[in-house]
């Protein structure tokens, strides 16, 4: 899944007034391009993202020695797409079916209701077997098969709300990004959505545009999401893009100001115990956004720099947010090669094994506090975290919603939501409707802390 990220100046909070821990806790035909999550993460998958083109103004190439017919420079085929192809004319009765396949193909029934593809496909034929006279009789056709699937995350998207959608902004600048794969194999970064009369369309981007660089640094070999973070930062400061026009056109830096606010969901505190002869560093994740990840990594720095010998990560009433924001974050306390999540699904293309790539950046013993409101992508990190004896966890059973849903655009222009895949802890528990345990409901003592850590690794070695 991808997703998009920013070099944002917004400063740290540090909480003001710590409060002492008490000594009990009482609280209760697929492209993959985008990965947005609400406040409960999920994970975007968008087909034929032609009609998510909001400006086709295109820029033509330069005139130069390169326009020759032998050095003749080709325009990516779905920039083309974007620009010049009109909607096509498709029945009521295709609009129907292409929904019906989407299901049959991708669909993982969440439910105990043991979804059937022989009364999935009998369906089909009693709908299609009649004549659907309107485009809103079609769309609501789908609309009821879709809710006879029993999942309260698969659903219908009208061509508005779909069009909303995919142009979901988390830049702050008004466009969205995705990630192509060049002819060499590599990957470079692509505009996807543009808000017309945005702060980035008012500048001079435009839809097919390819990222070079953000405020100087090369993003090429980022991911949409670390490019996204990037371009992030404060309300009305500035930010320089490099960018290519086309596949052949000039290559132009552009200053764009920055119309929304880039709030930081971290807050950190340094605390004494045990008669201040240790410290313990304090991080509170509200939601895992696009500032999340560079900004624990800000927090967990200083706090080592303060002198914590002990960590506690608050998950407590994080809903979630940016799923790869949050296996990003996990992947910070992970030894490299160890695996933070599996992701599970009928097609094979949603089958995989995400693990850590790199040394973690601290390694001090870790509780993360967990409750009833700990969802989506922060159960993804308490899971990694707790299977793979990094931390323990304290508090209440979390939430238990590990889903990936994706968003399938339909020929008119209005798409499917669809549940294709879910998420599985590294010791291969099923998080969705089963939540997560803690270690612990009351706060333990630090030295519970460390002995529960040293007898899991000494179980997890054999």
């Amino acid at each position: 899944m991808r997703v998009v990220l920013c070099n944002s100046a917004s400063p740290l909070t540090p909480i003001p007034k710590p409060p002492t821990f008490p000594a009990t806790l009482n609280w209760p035909h697929k492209t993959l391009v985008g990965a947005l999550t609400g406040a409960l993460s999920f994970s975007l998958l968008i087909s034929s993202p032609s009609s998510i083109a909001l400006d086709s103004a295109s820029v033509p190439p330069s005139p130069s020695s390169h326009s020759s017919a032998t050095d003749y420079c080709r325009q990516d085929d779905d920039t083309e797409a974007m620009s010049e192809t009109a909607p096509e004319l498709v029945t009521n009765e295709a609009i129907v079916e292409e929904a019906w396949n989407i299901v049959n193909d991708s669909f993982l029934d969440s439910s105990r209701r043991r979804w059937s593809s022989d009364i999935w496909k009998q369906k089909k034929e009693d709908i299609l077997g009649t004549s659907i006279q309107t485009r809103s009789k079609a769309h609501d056709i789908i609309r009821r098969m879709l809710a006879s699937l029993g999942d309260p995350y698969t659903r219908f998207l009208s061509p508005a709300e779909f069009s909303k959608m995919a142009r979901y902004d988390m830049t702050g600048i008004g466009i969205n990004i995705r990630e192509v794969q060049d002819d060499n194999g590599g990957v470079k970064l692509k505009v996807l959505g543009l808000i017309l009369d945005g702060p980035a369309h008012a500048a001079g981007v435009r839809q097919g545009d390819e990222i070079l660089s953000v405020n100087g640094m090369d993003v090429t070999g980022k991911s949409a999401f670390e490019a996204s973070s990037l371009l992030q930062g404060p309300n009305e400061t500035f930010v320089t893009l490099e960018v290519k026009h086309g596949n052949c056109g000039p290559v132009q830096s552009i200053e764009v100001q920055r119309q929304l606010v880039a709030r930081t969901p971290v807050f950190y505190r340094l605390e004494k115990i045990e008669n201040g002869a240790a410290s313990v560093g304090y991080m509170r994740l509200k939601e895992f956004n696009a500032l999340a990840r560079k900004d624990l990594v800000i927090a967990m720095k200083r706090l080592q720099d303060m002198g914590a010998k002990y960590f506690i990560l608050d998950l407590r009433d994080n809903l979630g947010g940016l799923v790869q924001a949050g296996i990003e974050i996990a992947k910070l306390f992970l030894n490299e090669g160890e695996t933070v999540t599996y992701t599970v699904g009928r097609d094979p293309q949603y089958e995989k094994t995400i693990t850590a790539e790199t040394a973690p950046l601290i390694t001090a013993p870790l509780i993360v506090l967990v409750n009833n409101k700990t969802a989506s992508a922060s159960e993804i990190v308490s899971a990694a975290l707790h299977d793979n004896c990094r931390a323990v966890l304290v508090g209440q059973r979390t939430f238990g919603k590990g889903l990936i849903q994706s968003v399938f655009e339909l020929h008119d222009g209005s798409g499917v939501v669809v549940t294709i895949g879910k998420y599985v802890t590294p010791n291969h528990m099923d998080i969705n409707k089963n939540g997560i345990e803690p270690d612990f409901r009351e706060f333990p003592a630090w030295s519970e802390v460390t002995q529960h850590l040293a007898q899991c690794n000494t179980l997890r070695q054999g």
